[in-house]
């Protein structure tokens, strides 16, 4: 089997909703990137691990993440998702409301995630999912460590940027950066981590401060 099959075979493994497959439709609509089916089937996976019952989501977009966290996370669990855009995220509360999931699940915050996620409570939260500007990465990581409770999971998306990442020739802004927060999570005293293959790439790690 080729690589190619190999990542077509497990990215279709998981049939993806219905109204997620909408929303990732309204997604490119309006020129967002949202995680692949794969991806999202990783993030609903990690979100049920650990019975997720609080997740920060940096980066909305029409809600295909949203929806894939909502969906492993504990049945009364709540989203918290931050985003600038206010068209992308009226299309992920339409998206929310269409697979049912009541209001008070879903907290969707207008902002800047630097000046956001300092309002937010720390040590509060289960799993943290970034999918925002690889250039500010390195920033939110810190704000994601303050956030997550002990064995708490953070994950980037775009770990590997169209294979970019993995060719140190590669060094346009976006795959410097991204290689760098590759280091700097590896090299960290508190996080065990791991690069999972879907989509453009996961980095996850799991937090566990002394």
């Amino acid at each position: 089997m080729t690589n190619a099959a190999s990542r077509t075979y497990a990215e279709s493994f998981v049939t993806e909703h219905p109204v997620t497959a909408s929303a990732r439709q309204r997604a490119d609509e309006l020129g967002v990137e949202p995680v692949s089916t794969g991806a999202g089937a990783a993030l609903r996976l990690l979100a049920a691990a650990i019975d997720a019952r609080a997740v920060v989501e940096v980066g909305t977009g029409t809600g295909v993440s949203g929806l894939w966290l909502l969906e492993g996370m504990h049945p009364e669990g709540v989203l918290t998702t931050v985003d600038t855009e206010i068209e992308h995220q009226r299309a992920a509360k339409r998206a929310f409301t269409e697979a049912g999931i009541a209001s008070s699940r879903a907290r969707v915050i207008t902002g800047a995630a630097r000046n956001v996620l300092p309002r937010l409570t720390d040590g509060a939260y289960d799993l943290v999912f970034i999918d925002a500007d690889p250039a500010d990465y390195a920033e939110l990581l810190d704000e994601a460590l303050r956030l997550l409770r002990y064995g708490g999971i953070v994950v980037f998306d775009d770990a590997l940027h169209k294979d970019r990442v993995a060719d140190p020739s590669a060094r346009d802004g976006e795959s410097v950066a991204l290689r760098d927060l590759g280091k700097l999570v590896r090299e960290h005293d508190f996080l065990t981590p791991a690069v999972l293959p879907l989509g453009e790439g996961l980095l996850a790690a799991v937090h566990r401060p002394e």
